[in-house]
């Protein structure tokens, strides 16, 4: 069955074979938020080595990935069936690539697709403001700040695709990349 795609296709197809993998697994301590602020912080620490010889330039890598990852994995942990988090991460000609895979029920896929169409046709900084308002009056969860946060103050691009052949178990792929500091010494 072909995906269905949001974002920038061509990102979604995009080669991460010579990335690093990690994989979440279930278990007796069950995944939780937690894991999700570990593991980010150790594709940031892996990912940012490569700057180190700049302090301003390692601060700021490590940064953005930290926060791109944590936000991809707290997702995939907040939103997913039980099984495995797949995670691939990866330094590509300058840019951070992170591809993260997990399964979804019907219901989180159809809801997550409304709002991926409605990202698709209007700016994210006016979504993200509209949000916050909305945020700051309302209780609701899933309000997809983290998402618009990402693609307006960090400029991510990014991709999700959705494949499956029924309503219980579909596989959600969210990959992102964002610029690194152009640092001349490494």
């Amino acid at each position: 069955m072909t995906p269905t795609v949001y974002g920038i296709e061509s990102l979604a197809g995009i080669s991460l074979d010579s990335s690093t993998r990690l994989t979440l697994s279930d278990g007796p301590l069950q995944l939780g938020w937690k894991h999700s602020g570990m593991t980010s912080d150790f594709i940031a620490e892996v990912m940012a080595l490569r700057y180190s010889r700049s302090r301003k330039d390692y601060v700021q890598a490590h940064h953005d990935i930290g926060y791109l990852s944590n936000e991809l994995i707290e997702n995939a942990v907040k939103f997913r069936q039980p099984g495995e988090i797949l995670i691939e991460a990866g330094i590509f000609d300058g840019t951070f690539l992170i591809r993260v895979k997990n399964t979804i029920d019907g219901v989180t896929s159809f809801r997550f697709q409304q709002l991926l169409h409605r990202l698709q046709s209007r700016d994210p900084g006016e979504l993200l403001l509209e949000q916050i308002e909305t945020n700051a009056i309302s209780a609701e969860s899933g309000s997809g700040l983290g998402l618009l946060t990402l693609l307006s103050d960090y400029d991510a691009k990014m991709a999700w695709a959705f494949e499956g052949n029924n309503d219980e178990r579909i596989i959600l792929t969210t990959t992102a990349a964002v610029a690194m500091p152009p640092s001349s010494k490494l």
